[in-house]
This record gives structure tokens, C-alpha cells and sequence, in this order.
């Protein structure tokens, strides 16, 4: 799977960096916890979902992937804190 970055490079997918991103958005939610594991299966739906109908997919696909991902899972205040961050 390839991702193309904003400045329009091509790289290999990366969990990992899904992963990262969205426990540091979590970090800053208090009354919200995500746990490395739940981290890592939440980007591994959205490498799912976003791999359905893409061979190469952008930045933003993924992006608006996770963000709908922690609204369908009640994590609204991670979800807004990861959209504020990602800006």
C-alpha cells in the first residue's frame, strides 16, 4: 500500500505513524483513554477501509478515515483534538 503525502511524495503505508497520531490527540483528552492497543486496531480499520477502494491513497482519505472512525466509536473529544492537530 502507498500513501501520497501533501507535498505530492510517495511512501509505504504506515500503521505505526496511525497509530502515533491518534494517542497523541487522545493525550490531550482527559476524560478520554485509549490504550496502544485499542490505537492499533483502530488504524488497522482504517487501513482496511481505506484499502477497499484505493491502491494508492492520499493523506486526507486516511485522515478523514480516522476522524469518522472515533465518532462512530464515541471518542468525539479525540476525534476533535486529532481534526485540531491535523490541521
Amino acid at each position: 500500500m502507498k500513501i501520497t503525502k501533501r507535498n505530492g511524495t510517495v511512501h509505504v503505508y504506515d500503521d505505526d505513524k496511525v497509530v502515533k497520531s491518534i494517542l497523541n490527540a487522545n493525550s490531550r483528552v482527559p476524560d478520554e483513554e485509549i490504550s496502544p492497543a485499542l490505537a492499533a486496531a483502530l488504524a488497522e480499520e482504517v487501513f482496511i477501509r481505506v484499502t477497499r477502494e484505493h491502491e494508492i491513497i492520499s493523506t486526507a482519505d486516511v485522515r478523514e478515515c480516522v476522524l469518522s472512525l472515533l465518532r462512530e466509536r464515541g471518542l468525539g473529544g479525540t476525534a476533535k483534538s486529532f481534526e485540531e492537530y491535523k490541521k
